[in-house]
Order: C-alpha cells, then sequence, then structure tokens
C-alpha cells in the first residue's frame, strides 16, 4: 500500500554490510519504497554488495573496521531523521511490522525506543521453537537517546523508556550448514578474546557443564524438538558453539602462560 501510495515513512533505515551479496538485496526491498532514508556503510565488499546497494540507495558510505560497535555507531550517526532503525543484510520486514513502526513512531508515543522479536529461517524452515525463539533487541529508537556499546556482540542501549512491538521481522542466520559451522569457528574466537579481556578465566565446569545445561534448555524444555531436524541441528551446533568458547579461552590462556615462561 505505501509503495503504490508514494508515501514514505519518516524513519532512517541503516545497515552495515562486508560481502553479503547473496542477502542484501532482500533486505534493501522491504524497506527501500518504505522508508524516507536508507543509509548503508560497507567495508569494501568484493562480492558485488556494493554493486547491488547502489540500486536500491545513493546513501552508500565504506568504513575499514572489525569494530562492530564502531560501524553501527558510525552508520547510525549518517541518520538524518529523529527515528532511526538498523536491520542486517540477511534480515528483512514484513508488512506487519512497517505499518506497526509507521504507526508508533508518527503518534504521541511515550517511549523512546521498541524491542523487536526476530524469527530466524534456517534450512528452509520458520524456527518457533528451542533456544533461537524468542529472539528479540532494541532496534527502533530515537537517534539522540541510542549509542553503541558492546564487543563483538555490540548492542544499542537507549536512554529512555522501552516499549515491544507484537511483529517480528525476519532473518536467515546461515546459508547452509557450512556457512554456519565456519561462523562459530570466527565467533568463538572472538568470544573467548571478550571473556579474556573482561578477566573471566577458563573452567572445567563451565566447558563440560555449560554445553550439556544449553542442550537441555533449548531442546528438551523449550520444546525445540518441534522444529524438526533443523532444531537438531540447531541444538547440536549451539552445543558446538558454547564447548567452543571454553575451549579457545583455554586455548588463549595457555599461549598467554607460553609467552610469559618465553620472555622471563
Amino acid at each position: 500500500m505505501l509503495k503504490a501510495m508514494g508515501e514514505r515513512v519518516p524513519i532512517s533505515v541503516y545497515m552495515i554490510t562486508f560481502n553479503n551479496g547473496k542477502t542484501i538485496e532482500r533486505a534493501l526491498k522491504s524497506v527501500v519504497d518504505w522508508a524516507e532514508e536508507v543509509i548503508v556503510v560497507d567495508s569494501h565488499s568484493t562480492d558485488g554488495t556494493t554493486e547491488i546497494i547502489e540500486r536500491y540507495t545513493g546513501r552508500v558510505y565504506h568504513l575499514d573496521t572489525k569494530n562492530l560497535k564502531e560501524k553501527y555507531q558510525y552508520a547510525q550517526d549518517l541518520c538524518s531523521l529523529p527515528w532511526v532503525l538498523f536491520i542486517d543484510a540477511d534480515e528483512w520486514l514484513t508488512d506487519d511490522i512497517k505499518e506497526e513502526i509507521k504507526e508508533v513512531i508518527t503518534s504521541d508515543t511515550p517511549y523512546d525506543g521498541f524491542d523487536v522479536k526476530r524469527r530466524n529461517v534456517y534450512l528452509g524452515r520458520e524456527i518457533r521453537y528451542g533456544g533461537w525463539y524468542p529472539d528479540h533487541e532494541i532496534r527502533l529508537y530515537k537517534k539522540d537517546k541510542g549509542r553503541w556499546e558492546g564487543g563483538i556482540h555490540a548492542k544499542v542501549y537507549v536512554d529512555g523508556k522501552i516499549g515491544k512491538l507484537k511483529n517480528h521481522y525476519l532473518h536467515t542466520p546461515y546459508l547452509d550448514t557450512g556457512h554456519q559451522i565456519r561462523t562459530i569457528d570466527r565467533y568463538s574466537g572472538a568470544y573467548a578474546e571478550d571473556l579474556l579481556k573482561s578477566g573471566e578465566r577458563f573452567s572445567l565446569f563451565r566447558l563440560l557443564g555449560r554445553p550439556l545445561f544449553r542442550f537441555f534448555r533449548d531442546y528438551i524444555l523449550k520444546i525445540g524438538f518441534l522444529d524438526g531436524i533443523p532444531g537438531l541441528i540447531i541444538a547440536v551446533s549451539t552445543v558446538y558453539y558454547v564447548f567452543m568458547k571454553q575451549a579457545r579461552l583455554w586455548e588463549l590462556e595457555r599461549l598467554d602462560r607460553e609467552k610469559v615462561i618465553k620472555d622471563k
């Protein structure tokens, strides 16, 4: 309806990208005819991502950094409208949530930001149970109230009152199981570095106990088994991810000890 009327919602949507050529077009299509402003910050992609983006918006910027907080904050700062919304390159908005967002930001809302639910699409199936749902975080907020904080799992924090939207947006976290394993390997290493910097130390109990607890919680208590084979793959891969975070932390501590001995 909004597209046919030529009406755009007074909101800035921003994204960050790097080699997201397989997913970015769907993300852009879900917002370019709806939002008044769409901004993308890319890190000099080499897979055609930039060329796809330029077909939908002229607001493309480049920033080379591995610091996600810095990249997200840079993108937010480029927004010119009071209300901002960020989505990742592998996410897209449904018509229902777009209509809800339009209503809340054009009304006299008492909120400065909104917690938004996300539903993941994995191996051809919308995941409705287990550890992946409900999945939610602050995505919609007043620009002057929000600020990015954190490390590998950087999040936006809003100084003000937070509401909740009823509808959800969609997300494809992985293209296939191979992509999932590669992502787990990358994130487990980065997460272990964050743990080490924060002062957390390796524990054999956490190495063995946390993975077992996560499987029982996500697959049994949260009835992840109702998502069929994809639900089982999610539960087992989560066990692997939780295990590898602690294993990589142990590895980093061992390397630090060896370095100290070598320097003596």
